[in-house]
């Protein structure tokens, strides 16, 4: 039997297996994706967005995550679910408040810190605008952003591409109410722009502090929150001059808190990680 705990942040929620202290990190790679997607069905399963294990690591990097989605695929990173780690490993009392830690993903290392007992600030590090690196193939505006018109149904809309580690496909409509996220999530997600698919947001702009927004995740559809989703909107709006250096992203979960200076600079993201219950999983 092998034990787990359930995180979630803004409804964003994950199956967390501590691989530390067994042979877990030797099955990873042999872990076929079938096994993953039934875990993470909700009629199934235990039910989550994505599965993450805690490994260790070396050197000056504390931990190490590795994190699938909930149709079987790795993952670069991922913001709520590194919060719903970090949250994870206080609550198991391996660090104290305002202790710095560092966590080592496919994306690189990631510095995170406990603000109070369930807010968690991650340092995000740089947002990539570099087509190769996003990556995609979309143009690079005078803006120095990737930027081309998208027509969804009759209509026309601008739409930017951002890397945190993984690909983002940012989207800025009137309303967002006449956005059907269910209908063309799916549709830009495997769009021949992004070779390795892409995460997709429709925003509209409330004011220069605050944006809503609407998310589907690559490799698990609509989820309630994305944490490197609100980096990337939070950088397409602040470079096109629609919101300060620091704004709120309203999801439909709730809130992060997003904070970028210029571009030389990493993106600081805020919000909440909360536990929701712990079991069994009978074998990988």
């Amino acid at each position: 039997m092998i034990p787990f705990s359930k995180y979630q942040g803004l409804g964003n929620d994950f199956v967390i297996v501590d691989g530390r202290d067994n042979e877990i990190d030797n099955q990873i790679n042999s872990l076929r994706s079938n096994r993953i997607r039934s875990i993470c069905n909700r009629h199934f399963g235990i039910g989550a967005d994505g599965l993450i294990f805690i490994l260790k690591s070396s050197n000056d990097i504390n931990y190490r995550m590795r994190i699938f989605n909930a149709d079987g695929s790795e993952a670069e990173m991922c913001g709520n679910g590194i919060r719903c780690l970090t949250k994870y490993l206080y609550d198991h009392n391996q660090f104290a408040i305002k202790d710095k830690l560092t966590i080592n993903t496919l994306a690189g290392p990631i510095k995170v810190q406990m603000v109070n007992d369930n807010f968690i600030s991650v340092d995000m590090g740089r947002p990539s605008l570099a087509g190769n690196t996003i990556p995609t193939t979309m143009p690079i505006s005078d803006r120095g952003l990737p930027e081309t018109v998208i027509n969804i149904g009759k209509d026309s809309y601008q739409a930017f591409a951002v890397g945190m580690g993984n690909p983002h496909l940012v989207i800025i409509v009137n309303r967002l109410e006449d956005i059907s996220i269910s209908e063309w999530g799916p549709i830009l997600e495997i769009n021949k722009m992004f070779p390795l698919k892409t995460n997709v947001h429709f925003i509209q702009i409330i004011d220069r502090k605050t944006i809503k927004a609407k998310v589907w995740e690559r490799g698990s559809g609509i989820t309630l929150a994305c944490g490197t989703g609100a980096c990337s909107i939070h950088v397409v709006s602040h470079i096109l001059g629609l919101c300060e250096s620091e704004s709120e992203i309203q999801l439909p979960g709730g809130s992060l808190y997003i904070n970028w200076t210029d571009r030389s600079q990493s993106v600081y993201m805020k919000g909440p990680a909360n536990f929701v219950f712990n079991g069994f999983i009978k074998q990988f």
